[in-house]
């Protein structure tokens, strides 16, 4: 059997890259019956004796997947976000890097169609800026107007696997046609009675950018956090994971708990406290999702 990795999920095929050569494949009966569906991303072994069709005999231990965009092994996930059209949301970012932090996948945050806002606006998008990338997330402020910026961010994609994540219509599909003019994807128009881009992107597939793989994904739809624990919550924020640890009581929820370290940092300005809030809403959120015990 041959090893390789599966590019392409499409009508029931599986699109396997084995070294220079490209594999048409089935999935085995025995992954439905058990359930399993291999992903975009997976390494898997191939039967390869029939040149017309192969077939995948078993897929690799996964380092992590997403549900949606069904995809697997994922070294990075770039957070699209614009200013205008859809509106740039703090919390809309922050419910993506949650949920990307669960999954242990490095975020970076591209936020587009600067050339299209006031100064005024401008200066307030650079301070969200400063709060994210004090916090050690990269972020690329982006125009509109082509790729001649794009140039300088190349390393984000070198011998990584990265998926694009983001409303629809924040310009996901354009950003990888600047990056790469021959992948000619599709690209919708934001609807003005809905505020969102129409779905343009048909399927799960890594492409060859820059060196590493990048998946165009359809915008998320639903972003809850049916996976993370309430427990779990104050990992998935970088700045409350590194000084959990002061805080005085053991399982401390940064919340209504006395001599709370995470508390103290907000007060004292070493955490935005737009996160904080956040944080607590999220955190209710999950609260009045999960049965109490």
């Amino acid at each position: 059997m041959a090893e390789g990795r599966i590019i392409k999920a499409l009508s029931g095929f599986y699109y396997v890259q084995s070294e220079d050569k490209m594999y048409q494949c089935r999935g085995r009966g025995v992954f439905r019956n058990k359930n399993i569906t291999p992903l975009v991303g997976d390494f898997v072994l191939f039967d390869e004796s029939n040149p017309n069709e192969g077939y995948i005999q078993e897929i690799k231990p996964r380092t992590n997947e997403l549900i949606r965009p069904p995809i697997a092994n994922i070294d990075q996930a770039i957070i699209v976000n614009s200013v205008v059209t859809p509106e740039f949301s703090t919390l809309l970012l922050d419910r993506f890097l949650v949920l990307i932090e669960a999954k242990d996948i490095k975020p970076v945050i591209f936020i587009t169609k600067m050339d299209t806002i006031t100064d005024e606006q401008v200066t307030t998008i650079e301070n969200y800026q400063k709060d994210y990338q004090s916090i050690g997330y990269p972020v690329e402020l982006l125009s509109s107007k082509g790729s001649n910026e794009l140039t300088g961010l190349e390393h984000y994609f070198t011998d990584k696997v990265s998926v694009f994540a983001g409303q629809s219509g924040v310009g996901k599909s354009s950003l990888l046609n600047a990056l790469k003019p021959s992948l000619l994807l599709k690209t919708g128009d934001v609807s003005k009675s809905l505020g969102r881009g129409k779905h343009t992107t048909r399927h799960v597939e890594l492409v060859e950018v820059n060196g590493g793989l990048v998946a165009d994904t359809p915008g998320f739809s639903s972003l809850e956090f049916g996976e993370i624990e309430l427990e779990e919550l104050a990992d998935c924020f970088p700045e409350m994971r590194e000084r959990k640890e002061g805080c005085k009581f053991r399982g401390c929820m940064h919340y209504k708990e006395p001599k709370c370290a995470i508390k103290q940092s907000v007060d004292h300005g070493e955490i935005p406290p737009f996160r904080y809030e956040h944080y607590v809403s999220f955190l209710e959120e999950i609260q009045t999702r999960k049965p109490r015990y």
